[in-house]
């Protein structure tokens, strides 16, 4: 029959405890260092990735109509030339 330490068994639990207190204070200051940093964020008045592609999509379109107004411009100054 195998006998037990009472101290080592008290030994292996405190650090069993310790390991998961250990654990939850790593699981609340990666929520806090998140919490801080999104504000930060915010505070900076930074986009999000939705909001740029979004005004870069505008920003092509009205690239893509300045270009087609340019022609339609030209062709109209080439035609006045022309008649004159």
């Amino acid at each position: 029959m195998q006998t037990r330490n009472k101290l080592l068994d008290d030994m292996a639990q405190l650090m069993t405890n310790a390991m998961g207190v250990a654990q939850g204070a790593r699981s609340e200051a990666e929520t806090a260092f998140k919490g801080l940093l999104d504000r930060w964020l915010a505070d900076r008045d930074f986009v999000t990735r939705e909001e740029f592609d979004a005004v870069r999509a505008m920003a092509q379109k009205a690239r893509e109509e300045n270009a087609a107004l340019q022609a339609r411009i030209d062709a109209l100054e080439a035609a006045i030339r022309d008649r004159g």
